[in-house]
């Protein structure tokens, strides 16, 4: 899989910003390939956020790896149990395995803040 086209990147980034005016949550992306295992870096990344992390989603995508990792606050938690992160991990992991980063990122990025906006 390629990656993103300058259009795509930027509707990501627009996905971003949406999800955090809609949830009042922080969400962060990193897509890459992750140093020391996808949950662990998932985990280290959330944790550099400090202060902000209690409201912070991160989500790891590494397309070469084939991991998606979605690490969620202590509220942000609250709002978004594993099951939701779970269901929507699996839609994402759909998208990207017919080809569709872009449309897969964004539709998580929507789908997690659409949840936790509900839950609030």
């Amino acid at each position: 899989m390629r990656a993103l086209t300058g259009e795509q990147a930027d509707d990501v980034r627009q996905a971003l910003m949406s999800a955090e005016r809609r949830s009042g949550l922080r969400f962060g992306l990193f897509l890459g390939e992750p140093v020391g295992g996808g949950r662990h870096f998932a985990e280290k990344l959330h944790a550099a956020l400090g202060a902000e992390a209690a409201d912070a989603v991160v989500l790891l995508v590494d397309v070469k790896g084939h991991a998606l990792e979605i690490v969620t606050g202590e509220n942000a938690g609250r709002r978004l149990p594993d099951a939701a992160c779970g269901l929507t991990a699996m839609s994402m992991a759909t998208s990207f395995s017919v080809g569709d980063l872009a449309g897969g990122l964004v539709y998580g990025i929507g789908a997690l803040a659409e949840q936790a906006t509900a839950r609030r």
